[in-house]
């Protein structure tokens, strides 16, 4: 991941070079030779993702092929991107964001024993009722017909076989480290909080769209706020999506890997346009 960016341009290569300096270890090497058991991790998986979706940013904006830029937007993690690119931080902070939040994650994986399952085809009160019924939370809700469900790996998994008793069209359970964006994630969250009190947060130059409301956020104090309480709350991301539609966005550009991100646009509206970014060659497919 991100090698074919470093061998093609030299921007590439500072960032990650930086990245491997801010961090203290080889991220570059990770990413380009794995292997993908310590890629996966969550504080190795966080700090390449955000370098990897950033310097292909950098590529295109330098290239002149970013357009006018009016909503940043990111999927979780990507928030964090997403903020960086609008300028509320430099790269090096934003990294040094991303490298804790994902060594704080991992710690309350370690510290719970959490699971997501993902559902499918089924509308979000009834979802929202099933985990009611067994006291686990919505973390995702990514595009219309899928959702994310997370908390204890017992209930999460007597949540999973309620759904297929009553059912359910799909329910499947996922090979996660953790209960992302649940209660379980309270360790995280107050660490986190600590360690943002002392970063310095700026206007963005755009719009930004966060994930916990689904909606635009601009004043540092409520991007703070908003970054620590993403880690325990549920991914909005439909909504991020239709919101900066809503409001005069009529295309999309998905920096990262494996076009997640376009698969979910194209099952909320086939109309919406998203072109996907990962190698240095997909650069020349932006007009």
């Amino acid at each position: 991941m991100g090698r074919s960016l470093v061998e093609n341009n030299a921007t590439a290569r500072a960032l990650y070079e930086k990245a491997d300096e801010v961090l203290g270890w080889s991220l570059s090497k990770i990413s380009f030779e794995g292997p993908a058991e310590e890629l996966v991790q969550t504080r190795v998986c966080q700090p390449a993702l955000f370098v990897h979706g950033y310097a292909l940013f950098k590529l295109a904006e330098e290239a002149g092929k970013t357009g006018d830029i009016r909503f940043a937007l990111g999927l979780s993690l990507g928030e964090v991107t997403a903020l960086t690119a609008a300028g509320v931080f430099d790269f090096e902070t934003g990294l040094r964001v991303v490298a804790e939040r994902g060594r704080l994650m991992q710690m309350a994986c370690k510290q719970t024993s959490g699971t997501m399952a993902s559902v499918i085809g089924e509308e979000p009160a009834r979802v929202e009722e099933l985990c009611r019924a067994h006291d686990v939370e919505m973390a995702n809700l990514n595009c219309p017909g899928q959702i994310v469900i997370s908390g204890e790996k017992e209930k999460v998994a007597a949540a999973v076989e309620a759904a297929r008793a009553a059912g359910f069209r799909r329910v499947i359970p996922l090979n996660v480290a953790g209960a992302y964006h649940s209660r379980l994630m309270e360790p995280a969250r107050a660490a986190f909080a600590e360690f943002l009190s002392g970063v310095a947060f700026q206007t963005p130059r755009f719009t930004v769209i966060t994930n916990t409301t689904g909606k635009p956020v601009s004043e540092p104090d409520a991007i703070r706020e908003a970054l620590v309480r993403q880690v325990v709350s549920p991914v909005l991301w439909e909504a991020c999506m239709r919101e900066a539609v809503a409001n005069g966005a009529d295309q999309f550009i998905e920096f990262g890997p494996g076009k997640i991100l376009a698969g979910l646009a194209r099952r909320t509206d086939r109309a919406w346009k998203v072109t996907s970014v990962s190698e240095f060659a997909d650069l020349a497919a932006l007009a």
